[in-house]
């Protein structure tokens, strides 16, 4: 009988959840909780708005980021897939510095592109003005030119910031294919397409598929590149809903629809891989060894891997420089070193917080090891995929309303009103930050925790370390260059983050994106150069990090 009894006690006492999975669930609870006050904000919005979306700007809003969104995976597959391949496969004249350089677009933010390329190539801008000049042509009626604020010219913007996540995935793929089986495949009489639509592709095409999805994703997300190019999208139709037409409920609608699309993209995403595999033989299999391209054939691979670099890197940073040097007084002008403190502020306390959690999540879940809670892992990665003008959506209202309750009772208590001490201050931007970028650490942090050995742990338990012990003794410093790694990553996408930051800073309170991309709207470039400059150099960091550990 006591023997049963104990039984029961030690089950109940198992049911009974300990400080590290109430932590964990805590903090899926607070990732989780913008998707869900997007969902109760739609369900319960006022009136019937969707029969109206419907019949009026929805599908315009739809059919716009679709036809976006088939244009970026066009371009950035083919750029990102066809520069892997040579880097990967062909020696030629500047293969190892074009290497590591196709990454470096990845620090530019994509509406800094947007506004050196209309910069450059627009009516006023020194192309066409120095085309007039050659021919003689006095107005645009003489001469037929593209233009560039249209949906081709955002298409041609993303893809070139957006490559490098096709790119860094399909080159990490080739890179760990077998090079027996190319020479087999040579030997047989494959040419240099054979084999990349033969061997290459299929090998590759998970890796592929999943940067594209990637490039898609930010796509969505983005805000500054298409309205600075006047392309109506779901996202910009949320920005105009919420605050235009004052209809949060609607703007909630909206927002649905994009998290739908991105459910929908990472659906294809996994389907379109179809459950493709392959393995290596063995340890000692051989690499993929590079061949050195003969004749004028290498220039034109050097030409086409220089083509992505130039439009993603070359271009707006060239463009910020010169408009930098004409005006060299914006480095000192009022308000840029604010920003840049602001920016560090809660960038890095931001980046702190969100490792921070990844790192204790992770580590509870596999301490728990029980089926029920590893759900929590995908469950968690969602807010990377919600853009940041539906976290901000789902997170400013409530938090707006909590912070006037909370106003509420320190003045019935105290007689003293503190005002917004939620919304009024930086806090909701650091938040929004936490939940948009947790999934880049919860990933890092879950692949360091698998590559320590489960023996390490358990030694450590065995001779009395505790819970907490374990963590600090053996994993963090077996992990530190990854949680570092991590660190940088989420600060730096703290940094170029735009939507949520111009929806839910404090008022006065500007970041280098949202001072670049004020300035830059009402056409002040020279006085937006130095901070998108700044933004672009923290940014050079992670690549370079990046780029280090992607050597041959």
């Amino acid at each position: 009988m006591s023997d049963r009894f104990s039984q029961l006690a030690y089950r109940r006492f198992r049911l009974i959840p300990d400080r590290w999975t109430l932590g964990a669930f805590l903090i899926a609870a607070v990732v989780l909780a913008p998707i869900l006050s997007i969902l109760w904000l739609a369900v319960t919005a006022s009136g019937n708005i969707w029969p109206h979306l419907m019949a009026t700007v929805l599908p315009r809003y739809l059919g716009t980021t679709l036809m976006l969104m088939g244009g970026v995976a066009v371009l950035t597959a083919a750029m990102g897939t066809g520069a892997a391949w040579l880097i990967s496969q062909y020696r030629f004249p500047g293969r190892d510095w074009l290497a590591h350089a196709l990454l470096f677009p990845l620090a530019i933010p994509a509406f800094v592109g947007a506004y050196a390329l209309v910069d450059l190539m627009d009516y006023a801008g020194p192309v066409q003005s120095a085309l007039r000049a050659a021919f003689g042509w006095t107005s645009a009626r003489d001469y037929w030119f593209p233009q560039m604020r249209s949906l081709p010219g955002a298409i041609l913007v993303l893809s070139f910031a957006l490559y490098p996540y096709v790119y860094l995935l399909a080159r990490a793929a080739y890179r760990e294919q077998s090079g027996r089986a190319y020479e087999v495949a040579r030997s047989l009489g494959c040419g240099p397409w054979g084999l990349f639509l033969r061997l290459g592709w299929p090998l590759a095409r998970p890796a592929i598929a999943a940067g594209v999805a990637l490039a898609l994703m930010e796509t969505v997300a983005d805000y500054g590149t298409v309205l600075h190019f006047g392309v109506q999208t779901l996202t910009t139709g949320v920005f105009s809903t919420w605050l235009n037409g004052g209809n949060a409920g609607g703007a909630a609608q909206i927002a649905l629809v994009i998290l739908a699309l991105i459910l929908i993209l990472v659906g294809l995403e996994r389907a379109g891989r179809g459950g493709a595999r392959f393995h290596r033989l063995g340890r000692a299999a051989q690499t993929v060894e590079p061949h050195p391209i003969a004749g004028r054939k290498r220039w034109y691979a050097t030409i086409l891997c220089l083509i992505p670099f130039a439009g993603g890197f070359v271009l707006p940073v060239a463009v910020m420089l010169v408009h930098s040097a004409a005006a060299p007084a914006g480095w000192l002008a009022p308000g840029l070193f604010q920003a840049l403190r602001n920016t560090l502020v809660v960038g890095g306390l931001a980046a702190l917080a969100t490792v921070a959690a990844a790192v204790f999540l992770v580590y509870a879940l596999r301490m728990k090891g029980s089926r029920g809670a590893q759900w929590l892992l995908p469950v968690t990665l969602i807010g990377y995929a919600a853009p940041g003008a539906v976290l901000a959506l789902g997170l400013l209202l409530p938090l707006a309303a909590l912070d006037h309750r909370l106003a509420d009772a320190v003045l019935a208590l105290t007689g003293w009103d503190p005002g917004l001490m939620i919304t009024g201050t930086a806090f909701a931007l650091g938040l929004a930050y936490m939940v948009r970028f947790f999934g880049i650490a919860q990933g890092a942090v879950d692949a360091a925790f698998g590559r320590v050995a489960p023996s390490l742990a358990m030694a450590a338990r065995s001779l009395g370390r505790s819970a907490a012990g374990t963590l600090g003794s053996v994993y963090l410093p077996l992990m530190r260059g990854s949680v570092l790694t991590a660190l940088l990553v989420v600060f730096v996408d703290c940094v170029k983050e735009l939507p949520a930051t111009l929806l839910l800073r404090p008022f006065n309170y500007n970041t280098l994106s949202t001072r670049v991309f004020e300035l830059a709207s009402l056409e002040r470039l020279s006085e937006a150069a130095p901070a998108a400059l700044l933004v672009m150099a923290v940014g050079l960091v992670a690549v370079a990090i990046l780029a280090r550990d992607q050597r041959d």
